[in-house]
């Protein structure tokens, strides 16, 4: 299942991607689930994040790591998160972060997700929730980089 949010910021790409920093990372976390961070090496590639997702008594291990990261040609920075060890029933998940400068200044962000469940209907009913997730960070984008 495929998920892109965009939003518009007043930052350049640069100064957006410098930006991407652990406080960023703890700001963008939903009310729910809880979250504890474990590590945050960064966003470059080769960097780790581990996360522990909390639900009442019960919490599952998530892993991520940084598999690419850059500049385009067009001056869109990136960089692209990949589950490692992934809470269930998540099968499969790629983040693509991405920078693209605005044709009227600034930046768009553009949060490009790729996830599977174990099912093509699960994928489907999680779609909303997973929307909602991302759908989250748009006011914290805003806020941060104006």
């Amino acid at each position: 299942m495929h998920l892109t949010l965009r939003t518009h910021v007043a930052q350049s790409p640069a100064q957006v991607m410098a930006g991407f920093t652990r406080e960023l990372f703890m700001q963008l976390a939903p009310p729910f689930p809880r979250m504890r961070l474990h590590r945050f090496d960064g966003s470059r590639r080769g960097d780790q994040v581990e996360i522990e997702l909390v639900v009442g008594p019960i919490s599952q291990s998530w892993t991520s790591l940084i598999t690419d990261d850059g500049v385009l040609p067009n001056g869109t920075h990136f960089f692209v998160d990949e589950g490692q060890k992934l809470p269930g029933p998540l099968r499969f998940w790629r983040h693509r972060h991405l920078m693209q400068p605005s044709p009227d200044g600034g930046t768009d962000i553009i949060d490009a997700v790729e996830y599977r469940t174990v099912s093509p209907v699960l994928d489907a009913l999680l779609y909303p929730v997973m929307w909602a997730q991302f759908a989250w960070r748009r006011p914290i984008y805003r806020r941060l980089f104006r």
